[in-house]
């Protein structure tokens, strides 16, 4: 079995498995010793811009505010749509028992995780990784004291809300 870790950069990927002892390079993801280890590269998927909801509203119109959407729509990052997919293929994977939320401390750090895991389907467990130091010893306390995932979702609807107030 293995557990997912999903970071919000490949530079804290890569980090990441260096401290886990992770050696094994894919394509968009590392994976060895039990651990599969990928990224979102940034805000891989967002709420979509007024214009997917009404063309009318490409152009910003002063009359037109506020705009609210009865049912909010995730859109995927053109440039970035093959590594969502891959990044659900690693979730769907029948051999991953878990997965490890490594993405940046905060809510940003939730937000692009929860929006990347839901648009995914994801149902697995997911753990939370808070650590505010790359360095290895670090990066293996955390892992150590990881914490259930929704012990952090007051973060979540924090920035979900700050996202849709924008």
């Amino acid at each position: 079995m293995y557990r997912l870790v999903v970071t919000e950069k490949p530079s804290v990927g890569q980090s990441i498995a260096a401290a886990l002892g992770v050696a094994g390079r894919k394509d968009g993801y590392m994976e060895g010793g039990g651990w599969l280890i990928s990224w979102c590269v940034g805000h891989l998927a967002e709420l979509s811009e007024p214009a997917a909801y009404d063309p009318d509203f490409a152009k910003w119109r002063q009359e037109d505010l506020p705009i609210l959407p009865e049912c909010w729509r995730v859109t995927i990052q053109t440039d970035k749509r093959s590594q969502f997919d891959l990044l659900r293929m690693l979730l769907l994977r029948e051999d991953v028992s878990e997965v490890v939320n490594a993405c940046d401390a905060g809510r940003e750090g939730k937000l692009i995780f929860r929006t990347v895991y839901h648009l995914a389907g994801g149902t697995k467990p997911v753990q939370r990784l808070w650590i505010s130091s790359m360095e290895d010893g670090a990066i293996r306390e955390g892992f150590a004291n990881l914490r259930p995932g929704r012990d952090y979702d007051g973060l979540h609807q924090a920035a979900l809300c700050r996202s849709k107030a924008v």
